[in-house]
């Protein structure tokens, strides 16, 4: 279920899902939201663990085009709005989102998208300009099967500490898996250059060039069928709940072809 915004981007206390006192409303003034705990980032005293099965927000759409996607949508409705911009002269997308994560059975994160069909190529340079932010936020090239907050999907993640990682939903929502051979350790805090997504009939694959090599495919594909059209495009999630960090994916490059992610 999604919510269609045109015009002014206002977003109901209802929407969110935000419980409000009466004395704040009477006062003009907004209580912090409330957040679940389960929805808490990890921490040293702390596990995050999944949402409640029956847990879900409306995903709220802006079917205004941006850059070359056809819309943005913030994707299960974060409790703290999101937003995005574009900058032509540098082909630079800025996200700004809040969200608990784009994991388990169900996501939260500030999506750039266009409908598609056919095989796809797509590929950014990422950055995140607060160097302080918590460290499992992640940008993402992701393809997705619908807007609902628990869609089917299959995403390249790259998280603040640099750690890249293929993923998929493989079916609206299942639990969220990985292949192990994404990297960390060592290489954590080293950013890649540029990354890359691509769609070949049923098999999605990803491409990284670490410090500006030539991008190469990063271990081995998943399988993975969307119906057609699916949405296709860049997202950023900055897994603190009720707090917005910002992503910056510049130089984009999309296409309707396999073969083509540069």
């Amino acid at each position: 279920m999604e919510v269609i915004c045109r015009g002014l981007q206002f977003l109901s206390a209802a929407a969110l899902g935000l419980t409000l006192s009466a004395a704040s409303i009477a006062s003009g003034q907004n209580t912090i939201p409330s957040v679940p705990d389960w929805a808490q980032p990890g921490s040293a005293t702390h596990k995050q663990v999944p949402p409640p099965a029956d847990f879900h927000r409306s995903t709220t759409t802006f079917n205004t085009p941006i850059g070359i996607f056809d819309g943005q949508s913030g994707i299960g409705s974060a409790v703290v709005p999101g937003s995005a911009s574009y900058d032509p002269a540098t082909n630079a997308y800025t996200i700004h989102s809040a969200g608990y994560n784009i994991w388990y059975t169900r996501d939260e994160f500030h999506f750039l998208w266009k409908k598609m069909s056919g095989d796809i190529s797509l590929a950014a340079d990422a950055a995140f300009p607060d160097p302080n932010g918590y460290n499992d936020r992640k940008v993402v090239l992701i393809l997705r099967q619908s807007l609902d907050d628990d869609s089917k999907e299959a995403m390249l993640g790259e998280h603040g500490t640099g750690m890249i990682h293929l993923a998929q939903r493989a079916e609206n929502g299942a639990m969220i898996t990985d292949m192990q051979y994404r990297f960390g350790g060592g290489l954590n805090g080293v950013l890649a250059k540029r990354i890359g997504i691509e769609k070949h009939g049923d098999s999605v694959s990803i491409f990284v060039s670490l410090q500006g090599e030539p991008m190469h495919q990063f271990g081995p594909p998943v399988q993975i069928h969307f119906g057609e059209p699916f949405y296709v495009g860049i997202g950023f999630c900055s897994h603190l709940p009720a707090t917005v960090d910002t992503g910056v994916l510049s130089n984009v490059f999309l296409e309707n072809a396999a073969g083509k992610v540069h």
